[in-house]
């Protein structure tokens, strides 16, 4: 835009050519106008390159720099600071970068950019991006929490961090690093879990948007309970390899993180995992049920085992244990092998002297992860891993109160000593029932249930969160989007679908949320009863039921913790307790969610406090229609009949349905028969829980 009138700005400064001259001999012509039309055209261009001059004023000069020195006063020219200054510099640079933004984003827009106080949760691959974004954007204050520390595997697709940076704290390196793009931001890191007593609702409801970049499913439902309570907007979002998604949730106008149910985690029979292991994820789940908190479990037989835990012999005890007389013993179970492979026993000692090779060079294959260690490696890093979970062990346990609980040592995919141990020991056992053993790093994407991460679809997804969040500055989120990245399906790349309305049964954003403020040094469950249920809540003498995650409190029959003050009943600040109402009205008011802050309160004032004035209007639970016979090949729900799809009615589509639309078809369980014992394998953390009571 400033070109244009720099040209015309040289043009006017230019000067006007001279006509040529008459021929000798020629009385030039006298044209009467002549004299008036150049003074007019001189007055007109003075007048023009005046405007312009105040329009563009030309950049301040020092006169002395510019003037020709005298012979007898010369000194030297000053350099100029603004052109040797690297802060003054940047500035510059700023100032422009702000100037873009008030022309591409409108003066309202990038004004409550500006202004803007956000939250990002998690500053992994999406979060480095999202990071970047905000900063160059010109958010005005930006928040960081993330309890991770920065490992090698991040490099690859995380640029905000270096070598130097591993075993740095994610949130304060990202902080350092994002600060040099604009110093004008303000950016607060906090290495922390975003579960912490510290991030109660109080402190959520101070920005004004909370960025989910997050992969964890505990985490993301927390972050979506606490944003719904503080009712401030959340932009969700995640990544699965080329695939990513962009969600905007906002309280009363969207759905939540919990609207739609998420998928079940992988489970396999436990007698498969034990006994009769088939595919590499066998031994490798084995392999994480096994480590040595687990030898608790078998308490005679492995008393010695534990007791040499830290000792030379500890390694082959355990070994021959678990490799050995184990075998041996599945074996002996003749019917088991009918139709499948005997697993051969291992000897430690057989073992460890045909390992003479590996054992001289056992720092070389621990440094190799990318490679299938034979089976005397395997017994190198096994014993190596045992000897280093020991010395861990050992000194968790000088370190530990009498009164705390025995200490453990858990599976981490990014704790190379455990995963060392249970990479060895799933391929020896591998080796034992005839399995193709894996790499240290192949075990670590299937023990950690890790999706290889792509760096273009974290910076599109991140890029994403960024557009969605102007439409929720602008509070238009009629046009806010929920935008699936799907670059392999027969559509387009981009997917925006229009937002789902809340699910009216979701447990977590189909409640009523209300804060109380309790000086929990005197205030009793009785307080919170009488003076908040009943009177403020207008529940009376309704049948109610109050819990918490424990369970419950008190209903009509269970009233013995009413004296009891509410710290004694394990609820602090931060703490949330559910009114349910149990009475046999038609329509029965929705569960209402109460945030507990801690408060000091004047003694003479009533311990426990309403944060909101007056009595709040409680929603009613929807009433549903009751199932006909005429619904019985249908969902009945609403109101509305959806019938269930057939398989010629089947979406083979990316999107999921909305309300209104055709029921997608569910995807089927496995399910095991005879009461089969089931190990269950979460993705959250990567932690397994077996389920054989």
């Amino acid at each position: 835009m400033d070109a244009p009138n720099q040209v015309s700005q040289q043009e006017a400064a230019q000067p006007t050519a001279a006509p040529a001259p008459a021929p000798a001999g020629t009385a030039a012509p006298v044209d009467p106008l002549a004299g008036q039309t150049a003074k007019q055209s001189s007055s007109n261009a003075t007048e023009h390159q005046s405007q312009v001059r105040q329009q563009y004023p030309p950049p301040q000069v020092d006169q002395t720099q510019n003037a020709q020195p005298s012979a007898s006063n010369q000194q030297p020219t000053q350099p100029n600071p603004n052109q040797q200054n690297p802060a003054a510099q940047q500035r510059q640079r700023v100032m422009a970068r702000d100037r873009y933004n008030h022309q591409s984003l409108g003066a309202s827009l990038n004004s409550s950019v500006k202004q803007a106080r956000v939250l990002m949760v998690g500053a992994g691959g999406i979060g480095c991006e999202l990071l970047k974004n905000l900063v160059l954007t010109g958010f005005a204050e930006i928040h960081i929490v993330d309890l991770d520390t920065i490992d090698l595997s991040n490099l690859n697709r995380q640029f905000l961090f270096r070598q130097e940076h591993i075993k740095k704290s994610k949130a304060l390196v990202a902080k350092d690093a994002a600060t040099k793009f604009n110093p004008n931001v303000k950016i607060v890191a906090h290495h922390a879990n975003i579960k912490d007593d510290e991030f109660t609702v109080s402190w959520f409801k101070d920005f004004s948007i909370v960025f989910n970049a997050l992969d964890n499913l505990e985490a993301r439902r927390h972050v979506n309970k606490m944003c719904l309570a503080a009712d401030v907007p959340l932009i969700e979002s995640g990544t699965t390899g080329f695939n990513g998604q962009v969600q905007v949730i906002k309280k009363r106008s969207t759905a939540c993180y919990d609207c739609t149910p998420k998928d079940t985690p992988k489970s396999f029979p436990v007698c498969t995992i034990r006994s009769t292991p088939s595919q590499p994820i066998h031994c490798i789940v084995w392999g994480k049920t096994s480590e040595i908190e687990e030898l608790k479990k078998e308490s005679e037989a492995l008393k010695k085992i534990r007791d040499a835990v830290g000792t030379n012999n500890f390694p082959q005890m355990l070994f021959d244990k678990v490799f050995h007389s184990d075998i041996e013993r599945l074996r002996s179970v003749e019917d088991m092998w009918k139709s499948r492979r005997k697993p051969e026993p291992l000897k430690y000692e057989t073992v460890y002297t045909q390992a003479t090779e590996a054992v001289a060079s056992k720092d070389q294959i621990l440094s190799d992860g990318q490679r299938v260690w034979t089976l005397e490696e395997n017994l190198v890093v096994f014993k190596d891993s045992l000897d280093r979970l020991s010395k861990r062990m050992l000194d968790l346990k000088k370190a530990k109160d009498p009164a705390e609980a025995e200490p453990i040592i858990t599976f981490d995919k990014d704790d190379i000593d455990t995963l060392d141990f249970v990479a060895s020991g799933a391929n020896i056992r591998s080796t034992i029932f005839g399995i193709d053993r894996k790499s240290r790093f192949d075990i670590k994407e299937m023990a950690g249930n890790i999706i290889p991460a792509i760096a273009t679809t974290n910076a599109i997804v991140a890029g994403l969160c960024v557009l969605e969040a102007f439409k929720v500055l602008k509070g238009d989120y009629g046009q806010a989007k929920e935008v699936f990245l799907t670059p392999f399906a027969a559509a387009r790349l981009l997917a925006p679908d229009t937002l789902r309305l809340p699910n009216p049964d979701c447990p977590v954003c189909g409640v009523f949320n209300i804060s109380i403020k309790a000086d929990l040094s005197r205030a009793t469950l009785n307080d919170v009863v009488e003076d908040i249920v009943k009177k403020q809540l207008g529940f009376g003498d309704k049948e109610f039921v109050l819990s918490n995650e424990v369970g419950i409190m008190y209903d009509v029959d269970e009233t013995e913790n009413l004296p009891k003050k509410l710290s004694d009943l394990g609820i602090k600040g931060g703490s949330f307790l559910t009114v349910v109402d149990e009475d046999d009205d038609e329509e029965p008011f929705v569960n209402i969610v109460i945030d507990v802050e801690d408060s000091i309160i004047d003694e003479n004032d009533k311990p426990v406090q309403p944060k909101f004035e007056g009595s709040p209007k409680i929603p009613r639970k929807p009433t549903k229609a009751a199932v006909t016979n005429d619904d019985a090949n249908g969902m009945q729900q609403n109101g509305t009949k959806t019938s269930q799809p057939g398989p010629e009615t089947e979406s083979k589509g990316v999107k999921r349905a909305h309300p209104g639309d055709d029921a997608p078809p569910t995807k089927k369980a496995k399910l095991t028969t005879d009461d089969e014992d089931v190990v269950v394998v979460h993705d959250v953390g990567g932690a397994i829980v077996i389920d054989d009571d």
